[in-house]
C-alpha cells in the first residue's frame, strides 16, 4: 500500500530552482534513502513532505490517517524536564487512560458496596474496554520501552534524571530522536539519524529500523548505515530525482555505470558537435550560395540537436594527494601503560599498543571513552597524563582535527595556507585551492563564513602539505558529502605512509582500515582486518562466550588483559635477546674461525707461546659458543 505519492513537485528560491518535476512513492514498511550532494534540496524536499514548507506546483498524496514523523538536522529541545520525564510525553495518553483506569477501580470498589446497581455493570463495561485497550497500546510496557530506547541511544540510567538545559546540542537531539521513535509514526523522515551517535549507538538504531513496521525516508552520509537498512536509493541530483531499487552499494554500481555510460556519450556527441562545427567554418569560408545554404542547414540541425549533460565524472571533484616527504622506521608508534584522569575521574588507564609502518588502523569506541583526548596527548596538545608513549624513527605527524582549531576563523582561505606555506607563489596557492574546489574571489572569504565541508577542505590540504608521514585524524569524514568522501578514500588507500584514524564511519573505515583498534573501559582490543573482519570475530566471540565458554566478569577480564600485555611485553624482550644472543654467536663463530685460520700460518705454529696463547683463546670461545647454544635453545624453545 501506497503511504506517500509526489507528483511533479517543484521548489524554486527566487530564480535558483532546488528540485523540478519530481515523482515517486513510497509503500507501506519500505525503507528509503534520499542521497545526493550537498546542496542538492534533500532537506527542502523534507520540509515539503513534512508540510513545514510549500511547494510551487506539483501533488502530494498521503494516505488517509498516515501520521508523518520528522526528524530535522537541527532539532533542538528546549525544556526545564529531564529527559526520562520529557520523553514519558510521548505516552501521556497512555497516563490519561491509567489514570481513567484507577478513578474507574475506585467508583466500581464503591457501587460494589450496593447490593445491586445497575451503575456498576456499566463501570464494569468501561473498565474492561478501556483495559483492553490500554493493554492492545503497550500501557504495561511503556515505560520499559522508554528506558530500552533512551538506553539503545546511549544514555546511562543515573542520566534519566538530568535537565535538559544541560544537555549537549548533541545530547538534546538524541533526546528529540528518542522521541520521535517512541511516537511510532507510519512514515519516518530522518535527517542525518546518525549524527551524534556513537557506533554502538548506531548498531542499535539500524536494528530499530530495520525491525519498524512503518515506512522510512532517510538522509544519511553514513553509508554503512544504509547499506544495512535501505531497499530503495532516491538519488537527488541537477534538481532531479532518479530511483534505484537495492542497498546503497547497488546504487552506488549502478550509478557508476551510468555515469561511464554517459560520459562516453557526452564526449563522443562533443566530438559530433565540434566536426560540424568545422564543416559550418568550412563552408561559410568557401562563400557561394550553395556552401552557405549548407552551412545554414547544419548549423539549424546543431541547434536542434539534443544535447547529453556534462556527466559528474566529468566535472570538478577536489583532488587530494597525500606523499610523506621521508619514510619513516617500521615501529611509527608504542604506547605503554598510558593513563589520563581528570581530577577524581579516571577516563582511561593501562593503554598500550603498537602501529607500524604502512598500517591504516581505524579506532573506534563509544564517546567520551577518550580517543579524541589520546590524540591530543599523542599530539602533545594535553601534557599531564601518566605513562608513556614514543614516536619511532624519522617519524613526522599531520593532525586531522575534527573540531578544526587549527584553523583561523579571521583569516581568509589563501592566508590560512599562505601564512603556513610562505615559500609558495601566488599562482602555486591559487592552483592549490582550485584543485580543493576554491575558484576566483572564493578565496578572500573569511575561515569562519564557510560552512562544515568547505572548512574540513581546507583542513584537508593543510594535511596535504605538510608531507607527513603518520596521520592522525579525528572523524575525517564529517561534513564531506558522497563524492568527497570517495576521493578522500581513494587519497588514503593510496598513501606510503601509515595512518591512525578516529572514526564512526563504517563503510569509510571498511574501505580503508586494514587494522581495527577498539577502545573500551577495559582497554584497547586489536582486529587485524577492516570493519567487517571486527564485527565478525566479535560475533565469533559473543557466540562462543554465550555457548560454550564460562562468563567472565569485567574484573577478571581486565585481568586477563593485563597478563595478555604483560605476556606480549615478555614475548618483545624475549625476542630481543634472542637477536642479541644470534649476533654474540655469529661473532663467535668468525673468530673461531679466523682463530682456526691462524693456528694454520707457519709464523704461529712455529712458536709454541703464540701457538699455546691461540689454542686456548679458541678453546675458552668454544666453551662460550656451547654455553651460547644451550641458552639459545632455552630461549627459543617456548616460542
Amino acid at each position: 500500500m501506497i503511504v506517500l505519492s509526489c507528483n511533479n513537485i517543484s521548489k524554486s528560491y527566487i530564480v535558483d530552482k532546488i528540485i523540478d518535476n519530481i515523482t515517486f512513492a513510497i509503500n507501506d514498511g519500505e525503507k528509503v534513502a534520499l542521497v545526493g550532494l550537498n546542496g542538492s534540496g534533500k532537506s527542502t524536499l523534507f520540509n515539503i513532505l513534512a508540510g513545514e514548507l510549500s511547494k510551487d506546483s506539483g501533488d502530494i498524496y498521503i494516505a488517509k490517517d498516515c501520521r508523518i514523523g520528522h526528524l530535522r538536522q537541527d532539532t533542538q529541545i528546549e525544556s526545564e524536564k529531564t529527559i526520562y520525564d520529557e520523553t514519558l510525553e510521548v505516552f501521556q495518553f497512555l497516563i490519561d487512560m491509567e489514570d481513567k483506569l484507577r478513578s474507574l477501580e475506585k467508583q466500581i470498589s464503591k457501587e460494589g458496596e450496593k447490593a445491586s446497581s445497575q451503575k456498576l455493570e456499566s463501570l464494569m463495561e468501561e473498565y474492561s474496554h478501556l483495559s483492553e485497550e490500554f493493554a492492545n497500546k503497550n500501557g504495561y510496557g511503556y515505560k520499559s520501552e522508554i528506558r530500552g530506547v533512551l538506553k539503545g541511544l546511549g544514555f546511562d540510567e543515573e542520566q534519566f534524571d538530568q535537565p535538559i538545559y544541560q544537555l549537549s546540542g548533541g545530547q538534546k537531539a538524541r533526546v528529540a530522536l528518542a522521541k520521535l521513535l517512541l511516537k511510532k509514526p507510519d512514515l519516518l523522515l530522518l535527517d542525518e539519524p546518525t549524527n551524534h551517535l556513537d557506533i554502538q549507538a548506531i548498531n542499535w538504531l539500524e536494528k530499530f529500523i530495520k525491525e519498524y513496521k512503518g515506512a522510512c525516508l532517510i538522509i544519511s552520509h553514513d553509508r554503512y548505515f544504509l547499506d544495512a537498512i535501505v531497499n530503495k536509493v532516491f538519488y537527488l541530483e541537477n534538481t532531479e530525482l532518479k530511483k534505484y531499487n537495492g542497498n546503497y552499494t547497488v546504487f552506488m554500481t549502478k550509478r557508476k555505470e551510468e555515469r561511464e555510460l554517459q560520459a562516453k556519450k557526452y564526449e563522443e556527441q562533443q566530438k559530433e558537435i565540434s566536426r560540424q562545427e568545422e564543416i559550418i567554418r568550412r563552408f561559410m569560408s568557401y562563400g557561394g550560395q550553395r556552401y552557405v545554404r549548407q552551412a545554414q542547414s547544419r548549423q539549424k540541425m546543431l541547434e536542434k540537436m539534443k544535447r547529453v549533460d556534462r556527466p559528474d565524472s566529468l566535472r570538478n571533484k577536489a583532488k587530494i594527494r597525500f606523499e610523506p616527504k621521508v619514510k619513516s622506521g617500521n615501529e611509527v608508534l608504542m604506547v605503554d601503560d598510558l593513563q589520563k584522569s581528570f581530577d577524581d575521574f579516571q577516563l582511561f588507564q593501562d593503554l598500550f599498543l603498537r602501529i607500524y609502518r604502512g598500517e591504516r588502523v581505524g579506532l573506534i569506541g563509544p564517546n567520551g571513552i577518550g580517543k579524541s583526548t589520546l590524540f591530543k596527548i599523542l599530539m602533545k596538545e594535553i601534557t599531564d597524563y601518566e605513562g608513556d608513549f614514543e614516536l619511532g624513527h624519522h617519524v613526522n605527524v599531520g593532525y586531522y582535527d575534527q573540531e578544526q582549531s587549527n584553523l583561523n576563523s579571521e583569516k581568509t582561505i589563501v592566508d590560512e595556507i599562505w601564512d603556513e606555506n610562505p615559500s609558495m607563489d601566488h599562482y602555486k596557492i591559487r592552483t592549490l585551492l582550485a584543485q580543493f574546489l576554491f575558484y576566483g574571489d572564493d578565496i578572500f572569504k573569511e575561515i569562519g563564513d564557510l560552512s562544515g565541508g568547505e572548512k574540513s577542505r581546507i583542513a584537508l590540504l593543510k594535511l596535504m602539505l605538510s608531507n607527513a608521514n603518520f596521520l592522525l585524524m579525528d572523524e575525517p569524514t564529517n561534513h564531506l558529502d558522497i563524492d568527497s568522501k570517495e576521493v578522500l578514500e581513494d587519497a588514503l588507500l593510496n598513501y606510503d605512509g601509515t595512518l591512525f584514524i578516529i572514526s564512526h564511519d563504517r563503510y569509510f573505515l571498511n574501505k580503508v582500515a586494514n587494522k581495527i583498534l577498539e577502545f573500551s573501559k577495559d582497554g584497547i582490543s586489536e582486529y587485524l582486518g577492516n570493519y567487517n573482519y571486527y564485527l565478525e570475530k566479535k560475533n565469533e566471540l559473543s557466540y562462543n562466550e554465550e555457548d560454550d565458554g564460562p562468563t567472565i566478569t569485567k574484573t577478571e577480564l581486565k585481568a586477563l588483559r593485563k597478563k595478555e600485555k604483560e605476556k606480549k611485553k615478555e614475548e618483545k624482550q624475549k625476542k630481543k635477546a634472542i637477536d642479541n644472543l644470534e649476533a654474540k654467536i655469529n661473532d663467535a663463530e668468525i673468530k673461531i674461525k679466523e682463530l682456526e685460520e691462524l693456528m694454520c700460518q707457519p709464523e704461529i705454529y712455529s712458536d709454541p707461546e703464540k701457538s699455546k696463547e691461540i689454542h686456548q683463546e679458541n678453546k675458552e670461545l668454544k666453551v662460550s659458543l656451547e654455553n651460547m647454544f644451550e641458552k639459545w635453545v632455552e630461549l627459543t624453545g617456548d616460542i
